[in-house]
């Protein structure tokens, strides 16, 4: 138990990661309605079967200062979670979240599972303004998703040594806790 992480343990200044890239559910949603390419069905079941092994030596990190898995919420139902209980707001930056490439297609052809409209109608009001496409990819339902760190900002380098040399993978810093304020609890810029 002394290694035990939580979603609700973030301090301002903490960088937040993500270790997968997010679409899983459209991609299943594509699955379903018999759309999706066999090259990205074979992405699919990469990404979905890729474990989150990095936790159990994250969990020993004394600079992990939260951390937590983005399952049916989608990216913004988890952040939120640990913003809340944490009593921190989250500033994220669309451009350095990672997608599964090539998802703009199955957006396009209505691959959207129903799960991410039932996502934003419950915690929209709290996140900024967003693009119909980035509500789509931000609130998408994932199966399988990767991890949300929140690492102590004087330990960001040294965490993402760490994780590229431990698991041989792009890790992906998509913004930054501050002190909690007005208005929305998460802002994408």
């Amino acid at each position: 138990m002394a290694n035990l992480k939580k979603n609700s343990t973030a301090i301002p200044g903490c960088r937040l990661y993500l270790t997968k890239p997010l679409g899983i559910g459209i991609l299943t949603t594509a699955l379903k309605k018999r759309v999706l390419s066999k090259k990205d069905k074979r992405i699919t079941i990469e990404i979905m079967t890729g474990l989150n092994r990095a936790g159990e030596w994250m969990s020993e990190m004394s600079y992990v200062k939260a951390l937590t898995d983005v399952t049916g919420f989608g990216l913004l139902g988890h952040l939120l979670e640990m913003c809340e209980g944490s009593h921190v707001r989250a500033e994220i930056y669309r451009e350095n979240i990672p997608v599964i490439e090539g998802i703009e297609k199955y957006i396009a052809a209505d691959c959207i599972p129903g799960g991410t409209w039932r996502n934003w109608k419950s915690y929209g009001k709290k996140i900024s303004t967003l693009s119909e496409t980035a509500k789509k990819i931000l609130c998408d339902p994932q199966t399988s998703g990767g991890l949300l760190v929140a690492i102590d900002e004087k330990f960001s380098g040294t965490f993402e040594w760490l994780y590229e040399k431990k698991m041989h993978l792009t890790l992906h810093c998509i913004g930054t806790l501050v002190k909690p304020g007005s208005g929305p609890v998460i802002t994408v810029k």
